[in-house]
């Protein structure tokens, strides 16, 4: 029995990929929507990038695509893709492909017109689903029984496939974290145990944007478990191993019970330790961004805070140090807490407390110093160390004061301390 998403899938009704489509399938040549789009829909999920297949060879589809007003870009037209934009949207359109050579990192190809060669090189089941521009699902892998049951599954033999490409390791657990359920296939999971050294072939930033993706996850928690036995969390991220993922489990539930979003960086926080020379290395391993290594440098950095501590003290350790990363600590430190509430009176009056300061903390803005180096020298310091040094411990006074003196307070304690050098 044919399987049809025509009465899911709005998107298919697009006049302008419906344009795109039809002139694509002209002349005897083919062309289907493929991969995640048909599989989200199936999945009842949203639908954000659409992939097309054709027969046409890669100038064909640009002189086509051109032909109907579209604008065209040779985005990897040497691997037969295309980058169409249509109604404002973009659509990566590409040839029908079979491997000639793979070396575990990329792959030579051969364009064709064999729909199922072009599946089956594909990595899994859900990946290699089709669809005809009125909808009906064309499978050629046995993909929507998979769908039906959850099941991520390599196609064909799995060895070969991750020999092809090792990151398909960690899309492996990436995939399973979004859409499987109950256990993963016993022989991809095998085989990611035992081929798990080709990792180290792969480059930091594919391995960090697969790690990324796979814990955004609605709750990445059993995928990083399966991991973690097949010792491919090790091998990726070695400061994971002796830490323990355990903490990822009670900060799932605190996203889900009080509203947080899934954040991929705060999740990585809570499988390592707070070590800063360690996640130092792992940044710079991994190729981190500078906005994510100091996140993660401010979070290890950042000391635990009481969860009795008052208001007055939060404040004067926001203002010290990193926002961020005391944020990302304290919803640690909450989420741990109320894992242990459960079953332990004195964690639940933490966990009250950690939730107050954390409330605090995301509403606490920033106070000015009203003192800057002109002030002083318009009190006739010169300019210099000296005159630097004054500033910074007036600075301080007035944060351990609660931010309370005023500027002209502050004005004559800076002329007293200017007469005293």
């Amino acid at each position: 029995m044919s399987v049809s998403i025509a009465d899911r899938a709005d998107w298919l009704a697009d006049k302008h990929l419906r344009r795109l489509l039809a002139a694509l399938a002209q002349g005897g040549e083919e062309a289907r929507i493929a991969g995640g789009a048909v599989r989200n829909t199936l999945m009842g999920q949203p639908v954000a990038d659409i992939d097309i297949a054709t027969t046409c060879l890669p100038e064909e589809t640009m002189r086509r695509a051109e032909a109907q007003g579209f604008k065209a870009v040779p985005t990897g037209i040497e691997h037969g893709t295309i980058t169409v934009v249509a109604g404002g949207r973009p659509y990566e359109i590409t040839t029908l492909r079979a491997d000639v050579e793979t070396d575990g990192r990329r792959a030579k190809v051969s364009f064709g017109r064999d729909w199922k060669l072009d599946a089956e090189r594909r990595d899994f089941t859900i990946n290699a689903l089709y669809s005809e521009a009125d909808g009906t699902v064309v499978d050629l892998v046995g993909g929507t029984a998979d769908i039906e049951a959850r099941r991520l599954r390599f196609i064909g033999d799995a060895e070969a496939r991750i020999r092809e490409d090792y990151l398909r390791i960690l899309r492996f657990f990436r995939f399973f974290a979004w859409y499987g359920e109950g256990r993963p296939d016993a022989e991809g999971l095998k085989a990611c145990a035992r081929l798990k050294e080709g990792l180290a072939q792969l480059s930091a930033e594919r391995v960090w944007s697969e790690l990324k993706k796979l814990l955004s996850a609605p709750d990445p928690s059993r995928a990083l478990l399966w991991m973690r036995q097949a010792s491919v969390l090790t091998t990726v991220l070695p400061e994971s191993e002796k830490w323990g993922i355990d903490a990822i489990h009670g900060l799932v539930r605190a996203e889900k019970d009080l509203g947080w979003s899934p954040d991929p960086m705060l999740r990585l926080e809570a499988i390592v330790p707070p070590d800063a020379a360690r996640m130092k290395m792992l940044a710079e391993r991994l190729k981190f961004s500078t906005a994510e290594a100091d996140r993660l440098r401010h979070w290890a950095v950042a000391a635990t805070v009481e969860p009795k501590a008052t208001e007055g003290e939060l404040a004067k350790r926001l203002y010290r140090g990193d926002g961020q990363g005391f944020v990302d600590r304290l919803r640690l430190s909450l989420a741990s807490a109320r894992v242990r509430a459960v079953e332990d009176n004195a964690a639940l009056l933490e966990a009250g407390g950690y939730s107050g300061q954390l409330a605090f903390a995301l509403k606490w803005e920033r106070p000015s110093f009203p003192l800057k180096g002109s002030d002083l020298t318009g009190l006739g310091a010169s300019p210099g160390p000296k005159l630097g040094a004054v500033l910074k411990n007036l600075e301080a006074e007035w944060v351990e004061a609660g931010f309370s003196p005023d500027r002209g307070a502050l004005l004559e304690r800076a002329a007293q301390a200017l007469e005293a050098k």
